[in-house]
């Protein structure tokens, strides 16, 4: 089922400042831009609507096909074979009308000297005319000789006006052909636009054509199908994990101040939000005991919130296998940033921190710089992505990262109490389809104080094996037998534990409303 329609290539706003500084720079008669895109599709649509307004032609070139005329443009003068990029540049030069000229992944070609050569010359000469030449290209490179010459224009993904319209027009053709079902509210919709966001258009279109085709219809529950089509986008990256929003708020258990504060902001990445004056939510850290829930809760805010979760690995940026680290970085939040709204989990982000202060000696201040993007970035970003980091070990967290402003909050997630930990029995048991009920859970609990939430997971399992072994359902007494018999991180890190939270006291929120004594 083809769901083409002709105003599906139209994606840009004449409002969008990056159309603005295209437009305002043809009529600048700048000779040489490059606009970095891979939607050559929607760029086309956009600059064949420039040439109109401004009385141009508009010609293409590709290794393929070599230099053509799109539209009335004037091919008469043209050369039978253009394909040699040399052979291009010099029949641009012969044009004879104001033309735009777009070069596509001419970037191939500027390795070449002559090539580059003949680049420059002819930006010297269309300064004279009333010709730009475009370069466009998924990929940014410049040679050193034209970085004086050309103008960079990063072309973003589709924005939210642009999917809604485009949704608007696959439902009006859907409709009219009665080819599916359309079950939409506006809010659904909304919820769709925004699962959509980091798409190409092409890729929204077949996202949404998957989803009719599916099964028929178009509703609600398509909003996951959307969202695992960034999967795509994301895995090409090597940088980030994707992850789907399969765990809920319900699976973590205690933490209520962490979990109304999160509930407050459901909805603040929506329009009616920006309407009503909010900016977006910026991120959180989590600090806290090993194995309390922090990873969980990052887990969950994707669920509760509606929105992919990838997973940063610091390991990965500084892996000299895939590159430079301080360009992983910058690629790895582009990639964020192209298929927000998003929650983007920092795990453990003080090891991948960890050694700033000597970096310029150890590393010859690779981590230095890598440190000093990532905290530019989370002060300045603009993108909708909710930053989730966590940390263990408040030492090897530099103190800029805590300063305000990086992040809306800093949590402290210490061990459960003894009402949490009864909550989380009780998670885990239901998790393990056995009825809380049949157990004494406050007992359970009152032995496993000092246990982290991972430590009370264990033991459920550790039970389990036992009861298996022994051929029987899973009973108190096998619950009691592995909590006796484990000795938890309280115990054995008892010290560095309780340095975390005299540190946390008066510089974080507790993420718990219910105060744990003392050790």
């Amino acid at each position: 089922m083809s769901l083409s329609t002709p105003g599906s290539a139209r994606a840009a706003s004449p409002t969008e400042p990056w159309l603005e500084e295209l437009d305002l720079l043809v009529r600048a008669r700048y000779p040489l831009l490059y606009l970095v895109s891979w939607e050559e599709h929607r760029v086309d649509a956009i600059l064949a609507e420039l040439a109109r307004a401004h009385g141009k032609a508009v010609f293409t070139w590709s290794v393929t096909r070599g230099l053509r005329g799109v539209g009335n443009a004037r091919t008469s003068a043209l050369p039978e074979d253009t394909r040699n990029p040399i052979d291009a540049l010099a029949a641009i030069e012969k044009l004879g009308e104001p033309s735009l000229v777009v070069l596509k992944d001419f970037h191939a070609f500027l390795e070449e000297k002559t090539v580059v050569r003949a680049l420059r010359e002819l930006a010297h000469f269309l300064k004279s005319t009333f010709t730009t030449v475009i370069l466009l290209s998924p990929s940014l490179l410049i040679p050193v000789e034209l970085e004086k010459e050309v103008s960079v224009i990063d072309v973003p993904m589709p924005g939210y006006n642009d999917l809604m319209r485009l949704l608007k027009e696959i439902v009006a053709v859907v409709r009219r052909t009665n080819k599916a079902t359309i079950e939409l509210s506006r809010e659904h919709a909304d919820q769709l636009i925004k699962a959509a966001l980091g798409l190409t258009m092409s890729e929204a279109e077949n996202a949404f054509a998957k989803a009719i085709a599916s099964d028929g219809k178009l509703g609600p529950e398509d909003i996951k199908r959307i969202q695992d089509e960034k999967r795509q986008v994301i895995r090409k990256s090597g940088l980030l994990e994707y992850y789907p929003p399969d765990e809920t708020l319900g699976n973590v258990g205690g933490l209520e101040n962490l979990k109304g504060w999160l509930s407050q902001r459901t909805t603040a990445f929506g329009e009616r939000a920006r309407q009503f004056g909010l900016p977006e939510p910026r991120g959180l850290l989590l600090l806290g005991v090993q194995g309390c829930g922090k990873s969980l809760t990052a887990k969950a805010v994707s669920a509760h919130w509606n929105l992919p979760l990838l997973r940063l690995d610091m390991g990965r940026i500084f892996s000299g296998l895939i590159g430079s680290s301080e360009e992983n970085l910058r690629k790895a939040i582009r990639v964020a940033e192209s298929v927000s709204p998003v929650v983007l989990w920092v795990d453990e982000i003080e090891k991948g921190l960890s050694g700033v202060a000597s970096s310029s000696s150890a590393d010859s201040g690779v981590s230095a710089r890598v440190f000093g993007t990532l905290l530019t970035w989370l002060q300045e970003k603009t993108a909708p992505v909710f930053v989730v980091a966590t940390a263990n070990r408040i030492d090897g967290l530099p103190p800029e990262v805590l300063r305000k402003g990086r992040f809306d909050e800093i949590f402290f997630i210490d061990l459960p109490a003894q009402a949490e930990r009864e909550d989380i029995f009780r998670i885990h048991l239901r998790k393990r389809k056995r009825e809380p009920s049949r157990f004494s859970v406050p007992e359970l609990a009152e032995l496993a104080d000092g246990f982290s939430g991972a430590e009370i997971e264990q033991s459920v399992v550790a039970g389990l094996y036992e009861a298996f072994a022994e051929n029987t359902e899973l009973e108190q007494q096998h619950l009691v037998r592995t909590l006796r018999d484990t000795f938890p991180l309280s115990v054995t890190m008892r010290d560095e534990i309780g340095r975390l939270r005299e540190w946390a006291r008066g510089r974080t929120r507790p993420a718990s409303s219910r105060e744990r004594p003392p050790s």
